[in-house]
């Protein structure tokens, strides 16, 4: 009969775990609404002045003008397929490119052999600007996809390399010591110790190379594209449609923004532990 209590004591606790969790959701959710204030707050002044005649329509269109030609875009479905056409080569970039880095940068850091053959060229290389190469990938490629992916995929080679370069020699000696004494193999030491404990700063790389990408697909773009966002940029320029212009903007802005936020989910569901640090830190 003593034993009675404890289901109820144990549901108390349940009950405070619950709202521990609720009430951390809704501060995770104020954290994220407060950010958008500045941006908003930007908007709204910038609408007011575009009204009250503060700025020239010719060259600052109001932001319901530009939300309304991209609402005009997007029913003609030029926005959309705008949208697929750049977001195939940004992909398509990105993983030839954060796959090169990927496999370079574990490579080098494992081995002090890797490092001395090609770091240094690497080093060299990621100091050319990649703008640099659109007219040498023009005279070797022509002017279909295969620049345009390329332009991509070597912006996005150094983020992801260093960034695992780095990761994979920070990582505590002493535990690769303790794992060669309990017989583990250099293929097992690599994959279920360097790699996870790596990992937070490959993802750093992978966010940052991603960045990469739409800054290279905006050059690419700019090459005989047919399609595309930064072809819809360049489209009506000549017509002095500002309104379209900085729609296109916007878009790439909140397209980087989107890459970016499920990235961030992509980290905290891969690295619950990390999150778990970052939190308590907050509080």
């Amino acid at each position: 009969m003593s034993a009675l209590p404890t289901p109820r004591r144990n549901g108390h606790a349940n009950l405070r775990v619950f709202k521990t969790r609720a009430a951390s959701k809704r501060q995770v959710s104020t954290r994220e609404l407060t950010r958008l204030i500045f941006p908003v707050a930007l908007l709204l002044v910038w609408q007011f002045a575009a009204s009250a005649g503060w700025i020239d329509s010719h060259v600052l269109e109001a932001p319901l003008d530009v939300a309304t030609a991209l609402v005009d875009l997007a029913r003609s479905g030029v926005l959309g397929d705008s949208l697929v056409a750049s977001l195939q080569r940004a992909v398509a970039g990105f993983l030839i490119g954060g796959g090169i880095g990927l496999v370079l940068g574990l490579v080098a850091g494992l081995s002090r052999i890797g490092e001395r053959t090609y770091d240094a060229l690497l080093q060299m290389l990621r100091m050319i600007p990649f703008l640099a190469l659109i007219p040498l990938f023009v005279i070797w490629f022509g002017v279909d996809e295969k620049p345009k992916i390329l332009l991509i995929a070597i912006a996005c080679v150094f983020p992801v390399y260093l960034n695992t370069f780095s990761g994979v020699r920070h990582v505590d000696a002493k535990l690769v010591e303790a794992a060669q004494v309990f017989g583990m193999s250099r293929t097992a030491i690599a994959m279920q110790i360097v790699l996870p404990l790596a990992m937070p700063s490959i993802l750093v790389g992978v966010r940052y190379a991603m960045g990469t990408a739409l800054l290279a697909l905006v050059a690419a773009e700019q090459v005989n594209a047919t399609s595309g966002i930064g072809y819809l940029a360049l489209n009506p320029r000549a017509a002095l449609r500002t309104d379209i212009i900085l729609g296109v903007v916007l878009v790439y802005s909140l397209l980087g923004l989107t890459i970016d936020a499920l990235l961030r989910a992509a980290e905290r569901i891969a690295l619950p532990w990390r999150r778990t640090l970052t939190e308590d830190r907050r509080r």
